[in-house]
């Protein structure tokens, strides 16, 4: 093995909201409208963002955390990453500061040079400041340079570019666009698949990036050989159905190549659309918005009985978040309009106006111990006793985990590369 070497930039910013998706998808799409091979990671368990990012580079989008996926797996993937590009592209999570770990924490461990997006919509001078701050907080940050959105005018422009300190590299500035923003829900930005005008915004908005200091290429990066691990082929001979559309989209991309390493064959069927389950050895519900298709899906009693036999002949089914929330005797929406569904947990479901729950977690089940995170709108009401609970990383008690013959159910998303022999365990 040999290291390589590729271009590389973390795309970061002071808070959330401040457009760094927009622009990591502007950048993506700038760079390969220019013939180059685009690889772009997200920092953090994010499902959303990826779905955009993927539509713009027009590669899988794969996660680094260096808590939920590991230091080794960040490490593995960028190296690939590196070995096949023109240009790597992170989007950090949140703040670049902000979480256990956060996007400064990978900038700093590979070497990535940060360019902080900040929304000066609302300010002049003090955009100076706070790129100042940025940049200097941590010792030893790569810190690269800025970029200024939501701008109103070339004077305004000129004037945040002014107020940087010398030695700060200007990549530009983005005005206002309407037309070109990204659409939002509770849990994030819209799913791609639900933009339907999502190629002409991505390519407005490059148009945009073309006039500014990011359109050339950041200064190549050494990313050091990195040793792949053996996955056993546990699952060779085993056909594995997922659900898949707009219910059910919070897939990993690397959930997947897990499953594919260990063997399996995998089919995919949406329920929105009237598949019926396929033939298979085991299922998986993985979570999304069923809350937003409820009515929808509450009319699928044919699949839903044969879910109910798939579990009732022993066979593994593993539903994450909406997943679980779809198996429920009821789920209830935000208009609190009751839907009947799978009948598989006692109980029910009820959306929720605020944030239910937030953070990485770890399950130590039977099969072995599973990294993930949970985030999520609802709460289940059920009387059926958990198999166990996850933990969060500072040791408090976190989702449950519940077990009916070999259905495994929980709001937790597990990271299936975190333990893939474990994972083998939950579906054969």
């Amino acid at each position: 093995m040999v290291d390589s070497r590729c271009p590389a930039l973390l795309i970061a910013a002071p808070a959330s909201g401040q457009g760094k998706t927009t622009v990591t998808a502007a950048l993506a799409r700038l760079h390969v409208r220019q013939g180059r091979r685009v690889r772009v990671f997200k920092c953090g368990p994010d499902f959303l963002d990826p779905q955009i990012l993927a539509v713009a580079s027009g590669n899988p989008v794969y996660n680094l955390d260096l808590v939920m996926c590991g230091v080794a797996d960040a490490a593995r993937r960028l190296w690939r990453a590196a070995g096949e590009s023109d240009l790597i592209l992170i989007e950090g999570v949140m703040g670049l500061f902000d979480g256990q770990p956060s996007a400064a924490d990978i900038a700093v461990r590979f070497g990535i040079p940060v360019l902080a997006v900040i929304n000066a919509g609302a300010m002049a001078q003090t955009f100076g400041a706070v790129a100042h701050g940025l940049a200097g907080y941590r010792p030893g940050l790569p810190f690269s340079g800025v970029l200024a959105n939501h701008v109103g005018s070339p004077r305004h422009a000129e004037m945040l570019r002014a107020s940087l300190p010398s030695e700060m590299v200007w990549y530009g500035a983005l005005p206002r666009d309407a037309e070109a923003a990204l659409p939002e829900r509770h849990l994030g930005l819209l799913q791609a698949a639900e933009i339907a005008d999502l190629e002409t915004r991505l390519d407005r908005l490059a148009d945009r990036l073309a006039e500014t200091g990011t359109a050339s290429l950041p200064p190549s990066l050494t990313f050091p050989a990195a040793a792949t691990s053996e996955v056993p082929a546990l699952l060779t001979g085993k056909t594995i159905a997922i659900a898949r559309d707009t219910a059910f989209a919070f897939i990993y991309p690397a959930n997947l190549d897990c499953l594919r390493e260990l063997g399996a064959r995998l089919v995919f069927f949406s329920p929105l659309a009237g598949d019926p389950l396929p033939a298979c050895d085991a299922l998986w519900l993985p979570g999304g918005y069923p809350e937003l298709h409820a009515a929808r899906l509450a009319a699928r009693t044919d699949l839903w009985a044969q879910v109910r036999a798939h579990v009732e002949i022993g066979k593994p089914l593993l539903a994450e978040c909406g997943g679980m929330m779809a198996l429920f005797e009821a789920l209830l929406d935000k208009e609190g309009v009751k839907h009947a569904l799978a009948g598989l947990l006692p109980g029910s479901v009820t959306m929720q106006p605020r944030l239910a729950a937030l953070g990485m977690q770890s399950a130590e089940l039977p099969e072995g111990r599973i990294n993930g995170h949970t985030f999520h709108y609802s709460k289940s009401d059920t009387q059926l006793p958990p198999l166990l609970r996850a933990m969060t990383p500072d040791g408090q008690v976190g989702e449950a985990i519940y077990r009916v013959s070999r259905l495994t159910a929980s709001y937790m998303h597990f990271y299936f590369p975190s333990n893939p022999t474990a994972v083998a365990g939950l579906f054969l």
